[in-house]
């Protein structure tokens, strides 16, 4: 194998070694997967506590225990994400005030408004840090929002 080929090769096998090294789960790190809120494929958990740290992966307005996305558009599918975020990070140990950023993906920024209104409700003091993009869609066909945050314990 020539050494262009064995370079080739490592740069195709490096990211694969270092997703298999990140499944390892250091001393102080959890994997949070609440019940009725579980991750639609193995490859990624809800969310993980590390130290005073929690990030909570992209949910959507998933009824829980189902697969369902919630009826009642934007506003009721913010509402049902904001609440799956709140349960996975209460799983964790905190709350929506130890929130410290969040990022909101839409299918149509058109939502933005009736998406605010419902966010404003679980963060109306000292608000997170945000980024608001619009994609051209989402991992399931009928979600309309997708938000993702991370959230640091604080001592009470």
């Amino acid at each position: 194998m020539s050494h262009r080929a064995r370079l080739s090769r490592a740069a195709v096998l490096a990211p694969a070694l270092l997703l298999v090294a990140g499944c390892q789960h250091p001393a102080g790190r959890q994997v949070i997967n609440p019940p009725g809120i579980a991750p639609l494929v193995p490859a990624y958990s809800v969310a993980i506590r590390d130290g005073e740290f929690v990030f909570v992966s992209g949910m959507t307005g998933i009824a829980p225990g189902t697969q369902d996305i919630v009826a009642g558009g934007i506003a009721a599918q913010t509402r049902q994400t904001l609440e799956n975020i709140q349960t996975s990070l209460k799983a964790a140990g905190a709350s929506m005030a130890d929130v410290a950023e969040c990022t909101v993906f839409l299918v149509d920024m058109a939502d933005y408004a009736a998406m605010n209104a419902v966010y404003i409700e679980y963060f109306r003091v000292a608000p997170p840090a945000r980024a608001t993009l619009a994609v051209s869609a989402l991992p399931r066909p009928a979600a309309r929002v997708e938000i993702k945050c991370t959230a640091r314990i604080r001592k009470r």
